[in-house]
């Protein structure tokens, strides 16, 4: 069962699957639900800092380079549409926006884009790390709400 755990763990930390997919796999593996969301918030949180601290210079520092370039390129613009999208719609309130933005678990909305847009939008670090927690805690309580239904209807 540790095995299984550190699959959903691992699946967490992957960027656009997240959280997402990890919960929805532990129900599929047979996981207890409560101790499969903690999991996944751990594995979806850990990156978050290092995301706000180094992803935005990473990326700008490799968008010019030749085989990385494309790809790099498209994760900066990726977080800058993002970012402006949320500014554009939050004003005052971009904690909350950036709450939601993480916590509607809809593809591309998770704790890597919204935190490279927070970095992005220059948003401090505490207030970016506080609004993707807790759309990361609203999105593993949808996503295992979800999992756990379904898993009930198809059982």
């Amino acid at each position: 069962m540790l095995k299984k755990f550190f699959y959903v763990f691992l699946i967490s930390m992957v960027p656009l699957v997240e959280l997402r997919g990890a919960i929805p796999y532990s129900q599929v593996m047979g996981l207890p639900i409560l101790q499969s969301y903690i999991v996944c918030i751990i594995g979806n949180m850990l990156p978050v800092p290092v995301i706000y601290l180094f992803a935005r210079k990473v990326l700008e520092w490799g968008a010019d380079k030749p085989v990385i370039g494309g790809f790099f390129s498209f994760c900066l613009e990726k977080g800058e549409k993002g970012g402006k999208k949320l500014q554009e719609k939050a004003g005052r309130g971009l904690f909350l926006a950036l709450l939601l933005f993480v916590g509607i678990p809809i593809p591309g909305t998770g704790a890597w884009t919204g935190t490279l847009a927070a970095s992005i939008l220059d948003m401090d670090f505490k207030s970016s790390v506080a609004a993707v927690m807790l759309g990361v805690l609203l999105a593993g309580v949808i996503m295992g709400a979800a999992s756990v239904m379904a898993v009930g209807i198809f059982a």
